[in-house]
């Protein structure tokens, strides 16, 4: 795995203070080889290679980590919980299913790729049911027997598709929605 953040603040903080690899080879205990790789996004730093490069480039270790922010984490973990579970409105009030997610992302989208994605995979999921929902209200009228069953069994498999991606979107930040690609990837 590349880490790349850290090899673009390396590089950038060294060369901001007019250094070459190897001069900052020499004001550390870390070899020009190391600080090579680093640069290359090859390695992951340890804390200490991170604290001695800090220290020389006079530089809080912040300044050349990226931390995740927990509070972060958890409006995004908020704010998909809202855009996923916001479709079962849908059952209550038709057409709800897809105009509050539809509204949450076109809010959203903007901020985080993430909310790009998992709102285009509802908005996508929620078009793709209701026209099998029509189709079985067809089905219904027009074939015995199996038109009852596919119709009755459209929405339950909507409502458990929906309840598995809520859940794995608070534990894994994940989604699995069968449909059509109506909105496409950006």
């Amino acid at each position: 795995m590349k880490n790349t953040k850290f090899a673009e603040r390396l590089t950038y903080q060294r060369k901001l203070k007019g250094l070459s690899q190897e001069q900052l080879a020499e004001s550390t205990r870390v070899t020009v080889r190391t600080i090579q790789r680093l640069e290359k996004g090859e390695v992951t730093p340890h804390l200490r290679t991170v604290k001695l490069l800090a220290a020389a480039l006079e530089l809080d270790v912040d300044d050349l980590l990226e931390l995740d922010d927990p509070r972060n984490e958890n409006i995004q973990t908020k704010w998909l919980l809202l855009m996923h579970s916001s479709p079962f409105i849908g059952f209550v009030v038709p057409f709800l299913n897809i105009l509050c997610p539809l509204f949450i992302w076109i809010h959203k989208r903007e901020d985080n790729p993430l909310y790009d994605a998992h709102g285009r995979a509802v908005i996508n999921f929620q078009i793709t049911m209701m026209l099998i929902y029509a189709l079985a209200f067809v089905a219904l009228l027009s074939v015995e027997g199996f038109g009852f069953l596919f119709f009755i069994a459209v929405i339950p498999y909507t409502a458990l598709v929906m309840l598995a991606n809520v859940i794995a979107v608070i534990k894994a930040r994940r989604y699995f929605y069968p449909s059509i690609p109506f909105l496409g990837k950006k």
